[in-house]
């Protein structure tokens, strides 16, 4: 009787086995390795960091050349130290970059420009050079445009 009892057992726990397999295995949307995934998040909707990622790395990349005072990606935050302009010593800015949305759009961004002269040796506040702010948000939104299509799953 208990050798009857462990066969029995025994068979039991494959039967368990296989169909535990059996109910995974149909639980995929996939029927061909080579095939595209569909579940794919949206890449607008990619924002992990706590912003968008796209728009994120774009910005570092974008103000790359400038020195950074701070950046807080769970808040979409990159605020940039002064940077005297090469061509024109007396003649200062920095950018402040608000992340505000998690879509892939222009208005997702806050930019403000700022911008310095030198008078009598003491820097003073002048207006931004016209459309430096929307020249700014432009070269982030084509950047972040091109890590997206560069990141891009491919398709057969």
């Amino acid at each position: 009787m208990l050798v009857n009892q462990k066969i029995s057992v025994t068979n039991l726990s494959k039967l368990l086995m296989i169909s535990t397999v059996l109910f995974l295995a149909g639980c995929t949307t996939r029927t061909d390795i080579g095939e595209p995934r569909t579940n794919i998040a949206a890449a607008e909707e990619v924002y992990e960091i706590g912003v968008n990622a796209y728009l994120w790395r774009a910005t570092l990349d974008t103000l790359a050349f400038l020195p950074m005072t701070s950046a807080d990606q769970s808040g979409g935050v990159i605020i940039t130290d002064w940077k005297v302009n090469p061509n024109d010593a007396n003649d200062r800015s920095k950018v402040d970059v608000f992340i505000v949305g998690k879509e892939l759009r222009a208005d997702a961004l806050k930019v403000s420009v700022h911008r310095e002269t030198l008078q009598n040796g003491t820097w003073v506040s002048t207006a931004p050079r016209n459309g430096a702010a929307a020249q700014v948000i432009n070269a982030i939104i084509i950047q972040a445009r091109l890590l997206r299509r560069d990141n891009a799953p491919t398709s057969n």
